[in-house]
């Protein structure tokens, strides 16, 4: 490889290569972009005037409160300018994450310095004037948050997602071999569980087709109140951990300047130089046999670095002490005061800004130029590089009904549409799924590709390679945070795994959420591709694992965030789910939440039907039940979901062949969000098709998937809305029978036809003796399944037979 010199006065590389030591010319340059970018942190965490100290500092340029986190912040400014020195020299596509990202200030002030800052808020100006601006709203109201977040330019990460910088790392580099994405894993971070578990990354990034990842763990020490595990570890201990996730370990430690620069610039160059080659050797050839052992930098330095060692004769520098304000008296104790003044002074800042607050030709020779800025990355504003999906129609792989109760796996024909997805888009749609896809009826995507796997593989293993670009980990916050990180650079997936242990990673749905919700409110934010999530193997159909594997719980978590980020979509079959998964697949900057079982279920709708109903998300089955739709039936069953709706047909052909004089309406609601009201959700119904579904004033029995609560969260507002009787999953549970499982949670057709009954509008003679029928129903289950170990013969061999009708 050649070599590069380094001129200042030139933008990008100059020629391809290794980095070679730094001269006096450049590291004069760096040092005072990394000084600069520390006086601007300081400035933010404390002052809302006098910015460059052309006054005496005096308590009223302090903030009222005072927030904000330095510990970590000099360590993160100091990795950044290293960075840009690299793609200064190399030209190299660069994105930066920082685990610790309450570092905040920091990155917000890296932005400022390369110029896409004020290009993305021009009020925050180079300048006097713009530098009062970037200090006052930092940690305020009407500003900006004190971690690094949808607001800082060149993230795609939450600073308050603690643990998710290497998960979100590797998933923005897959399929995307020109991106390296440099990432700080915060010692504090490092004690987290899916950042233990987000090391094994490595094991499934193939070079000759993504990118990389450069993780530098950074032991500073300290945490909030603490010291933290690694950074008091011997050091041969922390190697072998790293190694033995297969890194190669190149180590920086020490405060002393300028040798820490060059020490890390050799570390820096080292590790890119050890990038590349794996890169080039594995693209010369198409293929690679075995793991690279890539490399990983660990940086000790000491916690609040260049800060202030005392205060009131405590150490502070190096200490956890420096984590968040080493000097927080500053507007009461003039000591204190001083000590900030002669701080900030520290750095020198008549070396940095002109007379005008302008950053100095020193500090500004130090970045890259245009896109190459990681603040004005494309990569960190994914939506930017965002192509739609290259789509079949999802009506070729539809169920065609032709006999009555016909039964189908639906997944199972969304696996065979997923599988054309892949096929049609090799290098931009992934499956992420923890050990499940084929459990989960999605198999059929193993036709197109095999399992990514860059380990030892053997004859026995089946539909695993280098070349795969299936994703499975048996972690749920891994496959997550994957997606998260390939959506937000740009690319399509689905997340699909069993119902209760999404809330492994709901935190992860919740943060994503959130950032989705931030960034819809920031123009020069593009729309990406939405995060799709399949939930199967149900609650409902759980009852061989038992207890532990039954919780509807994520539905609860995502109905709650904000109506322009949260879709929840039921499917009762395979033709709506495949409608469903079309229209996700299409939409930009939403959580869809997608809730259907695996096992074999009654389908309901054709494919024309099916279309008609998602569209709507909501509507009467008129052949599933007998008012004529003139006037106001008796009672209106409701259903939301697959298990559910079954058993809410079943109820209402019940009741028709037991009381056929009772006006039964049944209604399925395949898009829950449309229950709100417009005002509470973009997607609620309108006043008259609400009452078209549910009238004015019939009691309405509603059978839900999810936990009842979530019913009357949504229908609240609604006309009379006390009259919503909801069944739904209540905490019952054990390993049982199918059927079973509704019966514990009183949501069975029998207790459906007595609720039914119980709140009919009016009781139709022979009213009393089909409830008893039906508890004798009841009981008789319970003894049954005790003697036989299956359900009735008259529940496990009902289907509904088919009849000519319109939805």
């Amino acid at each position: 490889m050649s070599t590069t010199t380094y001129d200042p006065t030139t933008s990008g590389p100059t020629s391809a290569g290794v980095l070679q030591p730094m001269s006096e010319a450049e590291l004069a340059s760096i040092d005072a972009w990394w000084r600069a970018n520390n006086y601007l942190t300081i400035g933010q965490i404390y002052l809302k005037s006098n910015p460059l100290l052309a006054e005496p500092l005096s308590a009223d340029d302090i903030k009222p409160r005072l927030l904000g986190h330095w510990g970590t912040s000099p360590g993160l400014s100091f990795v950044y300018a290293h960075v840009n020195r690299l793609i200064r020299h190399t030209g190299q596509e660069c994105i930066y994450l920082t685990g610790p990202g309450h570092g905040g200030p920091a990155l917000v002030a890296a932005g400022y310095l390369e110029g896409s800052y004020t290009e993305t808020y021009p009020a925050i100006s180079q300048d006097s004037a713009g530098l009062t601006r970037l200090f006052r709203q930092f940690s305020a109201p009407g500003g900006i948050p004190s971690h690094v977040s949808v607001t800082t330019p060149g993230s795609i990460h939450e600073g308050g997602e603690l643990g998710y910088a290497l998960v979100h790392a590797f998933g923005a580099v897959m399929d995307n071999p020109d991106l390296l994405a440099v990432t700080i894993v915060g010692d504090g971070e490092a004690e987290t569980g899916p950042l233990e578990g987000s090391w094994k990354g490595i094991s499934f990034i193939n070079p000759t087709r993504d990118g990389a990842v450069l993780p530098i763990l950074h032991l500073n020490g300290a945490k909030i109140a603490g010291p933290t595990v690694l950074s008091r570890k011997p050091a041969a201990e922390v190697r072998s951990l790293l190694e033995g996730h297969g890194y190669e370990v190149l180590e920086v430690s020490g405060d002393d300047l300028p040798g820490m620069h060059h020490r890390f610039a050799e570390a820096l160059a080292t590790a890119y130089e050890k990038i590349r080659t794996i890169q080039a050797e594995a693209r010369a050839t198409g293929r690679i046999e075995h793991r690279p052992h890539w490399p990983m930098i660990i940086l000790r330095s000491p916690k609040g670095w260049t800060g202030p060692e005392q205060v009131d004769g405590v150490k502070v520098t190096g200490t956890w002490r420096s984590h968040q304000v080493p000097l927080s008296g500053v507007r009461e104790n003039p000591e204190h005061l001083q000590l900030l003044e002669q701080w900030l002074k520290s750095y020198r800042p008549e070396e940095l800004f002109d007379d005008n607050g302008r950053p100095t030709e020193l500090v500004l020779a130090a970045n890259p130029q245009g896109e190459l800025r990681m603040s004005a990355s494309p990569h960190a504003n994914g939506g930017l590089l965002t192509r739609d999906l290259d789509l079949p129609d999802f009506r070729d792989f539809a169920v065609t009904l032709t006999n009555p109760g016909t039964a189908v796996e639906s997944t199972r024909r969304m696996g065979e549409m997923t599988a054309e997805i892949y096929r049609r888009n090799p290098d931009s749609f992934r499956l992420f799924c923890p050990d499940e896809t084929n459990s989960n009826r999605l198999g059929a995507v193993f036709g197109v590709s095999d399992r990514a796997f860059m380990e030892r593989v053997t004859p026995e293993d089946v539909k695993l390679s280098a070349d795969g670009r299936v994703m499975e980990v048996l972690s749920e916050h891994n496959c997550h945070g994957w997606l998260e990180g390939y959506n937000l650079t740009g690319r399509h997936g689905l997340f699909a795994t069993y119902e209760a242990f999404a809330m492994v990673s709901a935190s992860q749905t919740i943060q994503h959420g959130k950032w989705l919700e931030e960034a819809n409110h920031l123009s020069w934010r593009a729309k990406v591709p939405s995060l799709n999530i399949l939930l199967t193997s149900t609650t409902w159909r759980n009852d061989h694992n038992g207890f532990s594997h039954q919780g509807p719980g994520l539905i609860q978590n995502v109905i709650t965030q904000r109506g322009d980020v949260s879709r929840v979509y039921l499917p009762p079959d395979a033709n709506s789910l495949l409608s469903v998964w079309d229209h996700c697949l299409r939409s930009k900057s939403y959580i869809n939440l997608i809730v259907i079982d695996k096992q074999p279920q009654q389908q309901w709708l054709t494919i024309d039907e099916a279309v008609a109903h998602c569209a709507e998300g909501a509507g009467i089955w008129t052949w599933a039940g007998n008012d004529d739709g003139s006037r106001d039936p008796d009672i209106v069953l409701a259903c939301a979901g697959d298990v559910v709706t079954m058993e809410t047909v079943a109820a209402a052909e019940l009741l028709q062949e037991k009381l056929p004089d009772l006006k039964v309406r049944v209604v399925n609601v395949v898009d829950l969000m449309t229950l709100p009201r417009p005002q509470d959700h973009p997607h609620g119904m309108d006043n008259t098709f609400f009452r078209e579904l549910f009238t004015d004033s019939v009691d309405v029995v509603f059978s839900f998937h999810g936990f009842p609560g979530a019913i009357h969260q949504l229908v609240h507002g609604r006309p009379d809305a006390d009259r919503f009787h909801v069944r739904g999953f209540i905490e019952q549970g054990t390993t049982t029978t199918p059927f079973d499982m509704v019966v514990r949670n009183r949501a069975s057709r029998y207790h459906l036809v007595i609720d039914a009954i119980n709140n009919a509008r009016r009781t139709p003679p022979g009213a009393s003796a089909v409830k008893a029928w039906a508890q004798a129903q009841l009981d008789k289950h319970q003894s049954y399944i005790i003697e036989h170990l299956e359900d009735m013969p008259e529940v496990r061999e009902w289907t509904w037979q088919r009849t000519e009708r319109t939805v």
